[in-house]
């Protein structure tokens, strides 16, 4: 099933130049522009930035303002060892008539796109529920650019989604008291 489900995807790609330009674009700099509105919304929400202090708002609202992207590089630094213990070939290396549309290496399963960008979805959800259904619909775009292009199986990308929610909710649900925002 999983390839089934990956070649429904990935024979998308190669028979659009400017589909598959738009493919790379949310698999490859779409995530960059995310990281910045997330960093946006997080100062706007807060008014940091049209504060007449807002180095003493930042400074009231940092909590919350790091814990989001701290969230999103633990997880995919659980997600770099489980590709590192599991060791999982892209599906370039296992099928010999995928041509994936940008380079990637090392292992595929979970992806680590998938994993931080979920885990910052999450995160922001846990603070702020509409942003962070935006969010998740931003992580699935990425994840299924990113199997158009050759680079993933949805396996991995589902993998990557439970691992970026499980980080989120244990910071949700450990989360010391004494911090909260």
């Amino acid at each position: 099933m999983n390839d089934t489900i990956f070649f429904f995807f990935y024979n998308m790609a190669h028979h659009s130049q400017v589909f598959d330009a738009v493919v790379v674009f949310f698999a490859v700099y779409f995530p960059y522009i995310v990281i910045i509105i997330a960093g946006l919304f997080l100062l706007f929400h807060h008014e940091v930035l049209q504060a007449e202090n807002p180095f003493q708002v930042f400074l009231e609202k940092k909590k919350e303002i790091l814990m989001v992207f701290f969230i999103g590089i633990i997880a995919y630094l659980a997600d770099t060892a489980i590709k590192f213990i599991i060791q999982t070939p892209r599906p370039f290396d296992v099928f010999s008539q995928v041509h994936p549309l940008f380079a990637e290496d090392w292992y595929s399963f979970p992806s680590g796109h998938a994993t931080f960008f979920m885990a910052l979805a999450f995160a922001l959800f846990f603070l702020h529920k509409k942003t962070g259904y935006v969010f998740m619909f931003f992580a699935v775009i990425i994840g299924i650019a990113r199997i158009i292009a050759g680079v993933h199986f949805p396996i991995d990308i589902l993998g990557g989604f439970c691992v970026g929610f499980l980080v989120a909710y244990l910071f949700k649900k450990f989360e010391p008291k004494n911090l909260t925002v």
